[in-house]
């Protein structure tokens, strides 16, 4: 999407632009899903359904989203469901804003206790993570 025409409206460069988007579509995901019903049997199609949702915002080059199958299995409940929470998800965002390709990322961190939101890796131009 070379031809961004919201981007007059910006007072920021590429890399901060990258990581705007970034922050807009992880705080997305946690705010519109936490909570939402999960189970054994749904967890799949949950995961799948974040990663459509995700995908189709501009600047969005992939998403994965992992939910942990473990915490699934010690919250539910004496009707086998649970409710998505924070420490249940894990979350992988790739962004290409022009020349730059940003992985953001949204997962539980144990010693804050904490669902953080945070950049891994930054790149211009042909930058590749680690995987690509």
């Amino acid at each position: 999407m070379e031809d961004d025409r919201a981007r007059k409206y910006f007072s920021c460069n590429d890399k901060e632009r990258a990581a705007f988007e970034a922050g807009i579509k992880l705080g997305t995901i946690y705010h519109q899903f936490v909570g939402a019903p999960v189970s054994l049997r749904n967890v799949e199609s949950l995961e799948k359904a974040i990663e459509e949702g995700c995908r189709v915002q501009p600047f969005v080059e992939s998403c994965t989203v992992k939910i942990s199958r473990e915490k699934i299995r010690e919250k539910r409940n004496e009707y086998n469901y649970t409710t998505l929470s924070p420490s249940m998800l894990d979350v992988e965002l790739i962004i290409r804003y022009r020349e730059v390709r940003l992985k953001a990322r949204l997962k539980w961190v144990e010693e804050l206790r904490y669902p953080l939101m945070f950049i891994e890796e930054v790149f211009e131009g042909t930058g590749r993570f680690d995987g690509d």
